[in-house]
């Protein structure tokens, strides 16, 4: 077992590792959206900001305290957390109230099953999405039929349905992503590179800002191993959540 003093060493290494990491990655964040790029913040004063997906975005979350904005318990351990504190520490003047609504397991149709409540209700200004490892893990272990096209399809009609209830709303649209490790096996592929194509494909018919961040983790294994980021290859470890909070974040604010 490691003494106190050695945990607190550990954690400042990975800290350290990750931070350094991070720092890294913000030149590649802004040229991501290079082409979108106007270099205005997403996030204005007094916005609603609402994060949604399944369990790399529902991290833990209270539902008992779900209906309170900023609240830490309300928005989990993940990186939705992180970049929210971040958003609230750095904007203290802008009123910001940041909600998470992602819930664990859920595949697109079932963000569609409860968007009245947990989305368009709630009339945000900046809707961030991450979904589709559930809709590749789910069919891979027999728990559902639905296919790349499915998933396309589905989340084609939950962002038109968004428009429709929310013309001014900003989307971002993050790419679903996953490591090799874990439960990550080859059996996923090429197939979960179909997933990406289709988010990105998404992402532009609705001119919504995409976070790529399957090519960020891609590029964070060239420094730690992919379990360092995510053990079982599907759920970010705290190092893999900070690196995506940082991640979102320098793309978002800058656009």
């Amino acid at each position: 077992m490691l003494s106190e003093e050695s945990n607190k060493g550990l954690h400042r290494r990975n800290f350290c590792k990750t931070a350094l990491t991070a720092a890294a990655f913000s030149h590649f964040a802004g040229e991501a959206n290079a082409a979108t790029s106007n270099g205005k913040s997403l996030i204005k004063k007094g916005s609603v900001v609402l994060f949604q997906g399944d369990s790399i975005t529902d991290a833990g979350r209270s539902r008992a305290e779900a209906d309170k904005a900023n609240n830490y318990k309300a928005i989990g351990r993940g990186y939705s957390w992180i970049a929210a504190a971040n958003l609230l520490t750095e904007m203290p003047d802008h009123d910001l109230k940041i909600f998470n609504r992602g819930i664990s397991g859920n595949k697109v149709h079932q963000l569609a099953a409860r968007w009245e409540k947990d989305c368009l209700s709630l009339r945000p200004e900046v809707l961030s999405v991450l979904i589709g490892v559930n809709d590749i893990w789910h069919s891979l272990n027999g728990n559902y039929d639905g296919t790349v096209a499915t998933y396309e399809s589905d989340y084609r009609k939950l962002l038109r349905r968004t428009i429709a209830a929310l013309p001014n709303v900003k989307l971002v649209v993050c790419e679903p992503f996953v490591l090799r490790c874990g439960a990550v096996t080859d059996k996923w592929f090429p197939e979960f590179d179909k997933f990406r194509v289709a988010a990105k494909k998404i992402s532009n018919e609705f001119s919504a800002h995409f976070v790529p961040f399957q090519s960020m983790f891609d590029q964070a294994t060239a420094i730690a191993p992919p379990e360092h980021w995510a053990k079982d290859g599907v759920h970010p470890s705290s190092n893999g959540s900070a690196l995506m909070a940082h991640f979102w974040l320098n793309s978002v604010l800058r656009n």
